[in-house]
């Protein structure tokens, strides 16, 4: 049955056979026969094919929901019995956010193949809820996040490190002056340039419209942090973002800090994990992460 889930999950995700049978380095027929057979074991239809197109029924959707997730604790439950070995090998899977993911996350994993290279590891970025629920449903071994789950999405977290969180603009915009800070009404009325909802960052740029207490009324979203630095550079709003994020554009001076009490706003990453069990690969990159992942090469810097 393993099998035939990543069969089937190949195909869904390519969206046409031969891909999937290129992929899984088999033949279009073998492929077709396993889809076959897994829709036989099932009783229902999963996939409607033509020449064309592949398309997923609504059971086809249910199964490979769920198929993600078997597949996901399966390899998971293969990487432990092999670390009855004692050996630090295998297959890991790591989800961060974009801030932690982008700018952080590369210097550890670079560590970690340093002292364990057996240890192969992929990477999945995303805002904090979809990390979590990649977590929730057994996706990845651990998710390294900003900002809080919700309620209904809890599980075991642990904070490692401290991100500061600044308010940031063009050199030519008019918040940015020296040695002034800005009121409370100028950060209401300017254009504010903002992560999507989901994303920690903009859970923490919320904060602090509730802390100064004010309501923006020209709110910009962007899907990116690198799209949100360019369109600050180019003078479309100010943004809050994580230190981490702008350090080369603050040492180039194609950004500024835009000065105001009570700032830097200080949060916490935390990293998630769904299992009573934890493979001897996710055992070390956590021992990694809670040593040096506030002390990073590029969250050392904090200007």
């Amino acid at each position: 049955m393993d099998q035939q889930l990543q069969v089937f999950i190949s195909v869904v995700e390519n969206k046409n056979f031969s891909r999937a049978a290129d992929d899984l380095h088999m033949t279009q027929p073998a492929v077709s026969q396993y889809i076959r057979t897994i829709e036989e074991n099932l009783g229902v239809r999963l996939l409607d094919r033509t020449n064309k197109y592949v398309r997923v029924t609504k059971a086809g959707e249910i199964v490979y929901h769920h198929a993600k997730e078997i597949v996901g604790l399966y390899t998971k439950m293969g990487s432990l019995l092999d670390d009855l070995t004692n050996q630090v090998k295998g297959p890991l899977s790591i989800g961060a956010s974009y801030t932690f993911g982008e700018y952080v996350l590369p210097h550890l994993i670079a560590e970690m193949k340093t002292q364990y290279p057996d240890i192969k590891p992929t990477v999945t970025i995303g805002n904090t809820e979809i990390v979590a629920e990649l977590v929730r449903t057994h996706q990845i071994d651990i998710g390294i996040i900003e900002g809080q789950l919700k309620k209904e999405k809890q599980m075991g977290n642990q904070d490692f490190a401290e991100d500061h969180m600044i308010i940031i603009a063009s050199i030519h915009h008019p918040l940015v002056r020296n040695n002034e800070e800005v009121t409370t009404t100028e950060l209401e009325d300017v254009a504010w340039v903002l992560r999507e909802e989901g994303s920690g960052t903009r859970e923490a740029g919320e904060n602090i419209f509730k802390l100064l207490k004010i309501s923006p009324k020209n709110i910009i979203t962007f899907g990116s942090t690198q799209a949100i630095k360019e369109a600050v550079e180019s003078g479309l709003g100010v943004s809050l973002l994580s230190q981490l994020t702008v350090r080369k554009e603050l040492q180039h001076g194609t950004l500024k800090i835009v000065g105001f009490p009570g700032l830097p706003y200080i949060r916490q990453f935390s990293y998630i994990t769904n299992s009573p069990f934890q493979t001897k690969a996710l055992q070390e990159f956590i021992a990694i992460l809670e040593r040096d992942g506030g002390t990073s090469p590029a969250s050392q810097n904090h200007i």
